[in-house]
């Protein structure tokens, strides 16, 4: 039974043991560019501290590890910093026999070493122009820091930091968070990795793809449970792309090619403009899991963006889909937002969930809109992924106020708000110890509050009482910035 908020506070513990590991300054001055202050603002310490304050109870079956990377930036940005420009941060809560311990490390990717041994700000950020005296870097045409900033999955024993176009993979210790190295699968990676890889969790396989503006413009692959890249293939695309997730089943992979992307003609003189093409048709590649490009069979859709998928599976003779579909790919800006309106136009993210069917056999696609509201930052019990899954956790956008749960079986779905001035975005599934059913555990996340200057806190969320409100909430004894995507790994595969 979840713990009404009225009784929450009874049960509040003051005791944290707090180290101080590492604090590197800072050296920004935000100005008026929102994404470097307030909930976003970098902090200056690494720490570890243990048993925690809680208010409320943690649940004594919740065990594991809630991971979430972010940007955390040390220098004052060459241009105009965009949010997926800073260096990479995770930020860990484990919890173990009803006492949690928060850890966060920046990712000690090449570029933030480089950075700290030249002190200084080297590459140019997302929103500037290129800069051709710089070291190799990341990105679609390698001219960016690769930061590792934007999502984690857990495979082969290690946290995987992944970044927002396509960089190499940081392996980090899912438990210390310490960055371990670039995880090259065997010495096989041909190029680089997306934001977004999967991993089945019944083989154990990832799956991946990346991208780039020149040929091949986008490449697929799959790797071992044991991290040996077993299979590589080049894909075939009408020109250079920007898609941002991929989606998979048991047998097949299904890789994207959407109608926004950088304008063609703007690209020759190296010049990144994201544009919407309305004209042209979103493609939906599906291929099966061992496939090449000649096994590809391409479905059009109606035109549209999308940034996550929330699963996919096979029903029949069907492909089917649920993602977030962006409500407008090119987002108007507002007045008054100056010179990075069109920044946070885009991540707003304002997008609604629909499910698509591909039929694989007669090549028909139908398309299913399932909620008016505006969600996204999707999960699942990641046991079901690329099986058939009933629930999804979204986060409310544009305002990132509150999560909501869907019930996609039954059409419904129930809704947990804040409060005043306290946000979040991704909130991962925890699967009990000893879960039955698929929502029969917890929802965990970071909230940032306005009013908290140095202080953080995660609440714990009951998935079958998800309305009721926070079970728990633990307070970190310092501020957490606002972040990006995140993982949730069990304790036998943490201590394994």
């Amino acid at each position: 039974m979840a713990v009404t908020r009225g009784r929450l506070g009874a049960r509040e513990r003051d005791f944290t043991m707090v180290k101080i590991e590492r604090e590197i300054p800072i050296q920004i001055d935000p100005g008026e560019n929102p994404f470097l202050g307030g909930v976003f603002a970098p902090i200056a310490t690494e720490i570890t501290a243990d048993d925690l304050s809680v208010i409320g109870e943690i649940p004594k079956d919740l065990d594991g590890a809630y991971l979430r990377n972010g940007p955390n930036p040390i220098f004052q940005p060459r241009g105009r910093y965009h949010w997926f420009d800073g260096d990479g941060m995770v930020h860990a809560l484990e919890f173990h026999d009803g006492k949690a311990t928060y850890r966060n490390r920046w990712i000690r990717t090449d570029g933030f070493v480089a950075e700290q041994d030249a002190r200084r700000a080297i590459w140019p950020g997302l929103m500037d122009r290129p800069d051709p005296d710089v070291p190799h870097g990341a990105g679609s045409d390698r001219w960016l820091k690769d930061t590792a900033n934007t999502d984690l999955v857990f495979h082969n024993g290690y946290a995987l930091a992944l970044w927002y176009q396509c960089g190499l993979p940081y392996k980090l210790d899912p438990r210390t968070l310490e960055t371990v190295g670039v995880e090259r699968f065997g010495g096989k990676l041909a190029r680089s990795v997306s934001a977004h890889a999967k991993v089945d969790p019944v083989s154990g396989e990832l799956l991946f793809f990346d991208y780039a503006t020149i040929r091949p413009y986008m490449t697929y692959n799959v790797v071992s449970a044991r991290g040996e890249l077993t299979h590589h293939a080049e894909i075939d695309l009408p020109g250079s792309r920007l898609p941002h997730d991929m989606a998979f089943t048991e047998n097949y992979s299904l890789l994207m090619d959407l109608p926004l992307f950088w304008d063609p003609q703007l690209l020759e003189r190296k010049v990144h403009k994201v544009t919407y093409y309305p004209e042209l048709p979103s493609r939906f590649g599906i291929m099966p899991r061992y496939g090449s490009n000649a096994d590809v069979k391409w479905f059009e859709a109606s035109p549209c963006y999308i940034y996550h998928v929330v699963n996919s599976w096979e029903e029949g003779d069907e492909f089917v889909m649920d993602a977030c579909r962006v409500i407008q790919a090119e987002p108007n800006a507002k007045r008054g937002e100056g010179e990075l309106a069109r920044m946070r136009a885009f991540l707003r993210l304002e997008a609604q969930l629909c499910r698509w069917r591909f039929n694989l056999v007669t090549g028909a696609v139908k398309e299913e809109q399932l909620d008016d509201a505006k969600t996204e930052w999707p999960t699942i019990n990641r046991l079901k992924m690329g099986r058939k899954s009933r629930y999804a956790y979204n986060s409310c956008v544009p305002h990132y106020e509150g999560l909501v749960k869907y019930d996609t079986m039954r059409g419904t779905s129930e809704k947990y708000l804040f409060g005043p001035g306290r946000t979040s975005n991704e909130a991962p599934f925890a699967p009990r110890v000893g879960a039955k059913d698929e929502d029969d555990g917890y929802v965990v996340t970071f909230v940032a509050d306005v009013n908290a200057k140095n202080t953080g806190e995660v609440i714990i969320l009951d998935a079958k009482n998800f309305a009721a409100g926070p079970i728990a909430r633990v307070r970190i004894p310092q501020r957490v910035p606002t972040g990006f995507h995140s993982t949730w790994v069990p304790t036998d595969q943490i201590r394994a």
